[in-house]
């Protein structure tokens, strides 16, 4: 998942919510500049603040590991 994805699951959750940004933004205890650039995927975000933007909707970030290497030499 890209960072631009990311933004757009916040952008269409908080609409799907009726929240405005900076409903979302002091729900989620972030500045509304940070929200805004959350949502058009600006690369250079903080992620604590991203897991704090996706508790306030309600939706989490799951992150899988890759799978296990099969056999010895691997």
């Amino acid at each position: 998942m890209t960072i631009e994805e990311i933004g757009n699951v916040v952008r269409q959750a908080r609409l799907a919510q009726g929240l405005r940004q900076d409903q979302l933004a002091a729900a989620a205890g972030v500045g509304l500049r940070f929200l805004v650039e959350l949502e058009r995927g600006k690369p250079t975000v903080r992620l604590d603040k991203v897991l704090a933007v996706l508790s306030a909707l309600g939706c989490r970030l799951d992150v899988t590991p890759p799978p296990a290497p099969s056999g010895r030499g691997a």
